[in-house]
């Protein structure tokens, strides 16, 4: 099996002394693992950082066996952030969830839209408060909408607007810009509270039920930003 593709890197792990074993999210094959042989090699490793896009050409005996790829550099995304300890762990984060919560060779061109359109939304003034929808639409595209328009009450007090989602056992606030998606919001405990709240629902939907802990590169990533 012989295909030629483009691809976001997700993770490498060291095969033996000169080679890795890597997971890249691909336009046309979703999530693909491989060998790269050479891949601790001083040629190629420097642009082997996880969130860059390359140019993959894959190859594998069997669909029973693991491939091995030949890459070439697209866009060195990561790099740029190298100086940005935020936002590169944003990059691990988001990476790392994609690894997380995809099927193995299952393509989702929305998914890999989603992916180019992280990017741009790092550049903004306000990324944050756009990284939080991005973590909501990469859910929805996984087929776990949060709509949470259309799950909490209002209430007003003193001419302040509070949004609730109640249940039997407890009640719960959602931060105003998730459900008015105010331009210019300054609250930044407001942020911290909506990627706990995402966070919160990513754990009782996906990750609990399947066994699987809280990645730890999103809670370095929140972390980081305290």
């Amino acid at each position: 099996m012989n295909w030629d593709d483009e691809g976001f890197l997700l993770s490498k792990n060291r095969y033996n002394e000169n080679s890795l074993i890597t997971e890249f999210f691909t336009k046309n094959h979703g999530k693909i693992s491989g060998i790269i042989f050479g891949g601790t090699s001083k040629k190629i490793k420097n642009y082997l950082q996880v969130g860059n896009q390359l140019y993959i050409s894959f190859n594998s005996k069997s669909e029973n066996k693991i491939g091995y790829f030949k890459v070439e550099i697209l866009n060195a995304f990561s790099p740029i952030y190298f100086d940005n300890a935020k936002k590169l762990n944003c990059i691990s984060s988001a990476m790392n969830l994609i690894k997380l919560l995809t099927a193995e060779s299952q393509s989702n061109k929305d998914l890999y839209q989603l992916i180019n359109d992280f990017y741009f939304l790092l550049d903004q003034s306000d990324w944050l408060k756009k990284y939080i929808f991005w973590e909501l639409n990469l859910l929805s595209a996984l087929g776990f909408k949060l709509d949470l328009k259309n799950m909490v009450c209002k209430e007003i007090k003193n001419n302040k607007i509070t949004y609730l989602v109640k249940s039997s056992s407890e009640k719960k606030i959602v931060p105003n810009f998730l459900i008015d998606n105010h331009e210019n919001l300054e609250n930044f405990d407001d942020l911290l509270k909506g990627l706990k709240l995402v966070g919160d629902f990513m754990d009782k939907t996906i990750l609990k039920p399947n066994n699987v802990n809280h990645p730890n590169t999103r809670s370095q990533f929140i972390n980081s930003l305290k």
